[in-house]
């Protein structure tokens, strides 16, 4: 693709689509129940967003795509979770079980949105452990893959794991 072939994308796709659609479904699992994306959808605006640019992408290896990868996918869940809390699509409306009349809520929308705005800080505070944050939770990498994306030692990812879990859940649990 650095090259300017043309048939590089459309070959790429077939190659890595099964452990994208992995992925996404694994993100997917984790939002509310009644959520619009899917799996397949997820992984075609992300690789849209990776293939789909006037610059031409260039990939070091294969955790750096799929870290790539990982990053569009989090975007696309923010934006997605940001789009559904605006009064114009529902956002002030709760969900309401008709048989008891108490109302459900569900913060997944709010915690993926209170999440992003942590990891922006801890990324300003320590870039490293953010960049592990993001391949462990958003691209569902072990330690040893994103230890070999990010060219660290599996001890050093399994240090910026543990400092950056520990960080987000003061953080997030003082928003509260």
């Amino acid at each position: 693709m650095s090259q300017g072939d043309p048939q590089a994308s459309a070959e790429l796709l077939p190659l890595v689509y099964d452990e994208l659609r992995k992925l996404a479904a694994q993100k997917l699992a984790h939002e509310r129940p009644g959520q619009t994306l899917q799996a397949t959808g997820l992984v075609h605006e992300a690789y849209a967003r990776l293939v789909g640019g006037t610059n031409d992408p260039e990939w070091n290896n294969r955790g750096h795509f799929f870290g790539a990868a990982a990053e569009a996918m989090r975007r696309i869940l923010i934006e997605n979770a940001r789009r559904k809390g605006r009064i114009r699509h529902g956002g002030e409306l709760k969900r309401v079980d008709l048989d008891s009349q108490l109302a459900v809520t569900d913060d997944t929308n709010t915690d993926l949105l209170a999440l992003d705005e942590e990891l922006k800080r801890l990324e300003a505070e320590d870039p490293e452990a953010a960049q592990v944050v993001k391949l462990r939770y958003f691209a569902a990498l072990t330690i040893e893959e994103t230890a070999a994306a990010l060219g660290l030692s599996p001890r050093t990812v399994n240090r910026h794991w543990a400092f950056a879990r520990a960080w987000l859940y003061v953080q997030l649990n003082d928003a509260e």
